[in-house]
């Protein structure tokens, strides 16, 4: 037995014995759940939505219909804030999430207004590894060219997830990144390196790239310089792995906090206060979905990485542990964060 699918059979005994109930198949019956995506259409987080979309309607207790809506700003906080401050607490609100945003109260941003702690983690469908990609045209070959060589790359916001690998490559392996905000998504800022206005991205996650242009890796249209992530990714063995670069301990342990969020993937998430029966029968229906066999071939039909799932207690899991980081490493990202 692999140690994936003994991990994904032990899910599926927990999560079974959840059960949807009665009481939650008669609620979400006629109902419309709202998928509330923190980003601009087109990137991968919205394509993982929509293609979730599309399947967990018919795993949810009562069928219910399934909308996708774009909240864009901030980095995924403003999408978070709605969830947090404002969205129903019925149980017809999920959202999707840059995996920055659990941790951003614990770095001070002072527009989180949110407690990560107090979220209904659902799961996610995956994990992530970040990379500094710049475009084939840029005149930096490998990540020790981009200590003599300012890049300019783009970003959503300054509290975004690009801006915080980009500061903390800046931080922990010496490289020199002038960062361009603004851009609404990854998509804007890939086309605007495609057009030549900046010279790549700071953390375009392997599985939005294969996702949303697969052939630029196999055409070599852009140049992969370091990879962050819990682990490194095994279709990059070329590609190194930041932790690898450090130049010390201490600028070590920070790269693995700062890749901490990456561990989360891509995170569905729901406000807190949801009546029990409906969070069960939502993280049942999402871990079902995951396990969909025409949910795995759409995902496959849209590149997109859905081997590798994490359920909500997972979620919840590593957001507690990384929030009992050692001080001094919380105290950095956090300097960084507020940059």
């Amino acid at each position: 037995m692999s140690r994936q699918f003994a991990l994904l059979l032990a899910a599926t005994i927990v999560l079974a014995s959840f059960g949807g109930g009665a009481q939650a198949q008669s609620y979400y019956e006629g109902k419309t759940v709202r998928i509330v995506v923190g980003l601009a259409p087109g990137g991968g987080f919205d394509t993982y939505a929509r293609v979730i979309g599309r399947h967990i309607g018919k795993h949810i207790p009562g069928n219910p219909t399934v909308v996708v809506r774009n909240m864009p700003g901030a980095g995924g906080i403003v999408a978070a804030n709605h969830l947090y401050n404002a969205a129903e607490r019925d149980g017809t609100v999920i959202a999707c999430v840059q995996n920055n945003v659990p941790f951003e109260p614990l770095y001070g941003t002072k527009q989180a207004q949110y407690d990560s702690t107090k979220f209904n983690w659902l799961g996610s469908p995956s994990t992530e590894v970040a990379l500094i990609t710049v475009w084939h045209t840029t005149p930096v070959a490998t990540i020790e060219d981009a200590k003599t060589y300012e890049l300019k790359l783009g970003s959503s916001g300054a509290n975004s997830t690009p801006s915080f690998y980009g500061r903390l490559a800046t931080e922990a392996l010496g490289v020199k990144i002038k960062l361009v905000v603004g851009y609404p998504g990854q998509n804007e800022a890939l086309l605007a390196m495609e057009r030549g206005e900046i010279d790549g991205y700071p953390s375009a996650f392997y599985n939005s790239l294969m996702a949303t242009r697969p052939t630029w890796i196999k055409d070599k249209k852009v140049k992969l310089l370091v990879q962050f992530g819990a682990a490194k990714e095994p279709a990059l063995p070329d590609v190194p792995f930041a932790p690898d670069l450090a130049r010390n301990a201490d600028d070590k342990m920070l790269i693995e906090g700062g890749s901490a969020p990456l561990a989360i993937g891509r995170p569905f998430l729901m406000p807190p206060g949801v009546p029990e029966d409906r969070l069960k029968a939502m993280r049942v229906a999402l871990w079902d979905t995951f396990k969909d066999p025409e949910f795995v071939e759409d995902a496959k039909q849209s590149k997109l990485g859905a081997d590798s799932p994490r359920t909500g207690a997972q979620l919840q899991d590593i957001i507690e542990r990384f929030y009992k980081s050692p001080p001094e490493v919380i105290e950095r990202l956090r300097k960084l964060q507020q940059q």
